[in-house]
């Protein structure tokens, strides 16, 4: 990524759940000569690829290895835990982690959200991916607790959801390498933090130096500039 005036396209990564189009769709309006291209990546590899030079900015979901990175927290997610349509749990408004201590509960390699204490009982395997946890617990053997956003990307019509109150979210973040801060990159963290065109495109910029005081005027000054008043002449007696 260079400049604007190259006509440069500028790179964004995301990971599964992550929908960047209302920040692409502000991006093709105020830059219109600079193509922005998307590049979907599995979690595990989403840093990696920033490292590598392959994205010039991602959305990632935290906690990531941060070193040689500069990283803007976004937004929190709700947990839910996925279940068959016809599972006990589904008659529910809302759960909690108490709700699935009985429950055999997968967790996937590519899992994003950090436990402390896994819920439920180990199922008995741990699928590569989460879409592959999904089509387990369609297939009855288990369910999946996982970010809101990745429930509805991996909907399907014998499933369904519901929100794990007490459980913990994952949070969404803007990521780069840290001596990459170009100005297409203030450009971009500026309309992800919705700053406006005006202001600098986004841009950091110092602010406006005041205008020193004028020095004030001695009484000396400001008596030998004032205009002379001419003398009144006197009215003399008139005769009549």
């Amino acid at each position: 990524m260079t400049d604007e005036k190259t006509g440069t396209t500028f790179r964004l990564a995301y990971v599964p759940g992550v929908t960047p189009a209302k920040w692409v769709n502000i991006w093709t309006e105020r830059l219109p000569d600079v193509p922005i291209t998307l590049t979907a990546v599995p979690t595990a590899d989403a840093v990696t690829l920033l490292r590598d030079g392959g994205a010039d900015a991602g959305f990632v979901r935290l906690p990531i290895d941060r070193d040689g990175l500069s990283v803007i927290p976004l937004y929190v997610e709700t947990t839910v835990v996925v279940v068959p349509k016809d599972h006990d749990l589904a008659a529910a408004d809302e759960v909690t982690l108490a709700d699935l201590a009985e429950e055999e509960v997968l967790h996937p390699l590519d899992d994003t959200i950090e436990w402390t204490e896994r819920p439920g009982l180990p199922a008995f395997t741990r699928p590569d991916t989460t879409a592959h946890a999904v089509e387990l617990v369609a297939a009855g053997t288990g369910l999946l607790v996982v970010p809101q956003s990745l429930a509805r990307l991996h909907h399907r019509k014998d499933l369904t959801y519901r929100t794990v109150t007490d459980a913990p979210q994952s949070q969404v973040a803007l990521t780069w390498p840290a001596d990459a801060t170009t100005d297409l990159m203030e450009d971009f963290i500026g309309i992800v933090r919705g700053r406006t065109a005006n202001s600098s495109r986004g841009r950091t910029t110092a602010p406006a130096e005041k205008p020193a005081p004028k020095p004030r005027k001695s009484p000396q000054q400001r008596t030998a500039r004032r205009p002379t008043q001419p003398a009144r002449k006197k009215k003399g007696n008139r005769s009549r």
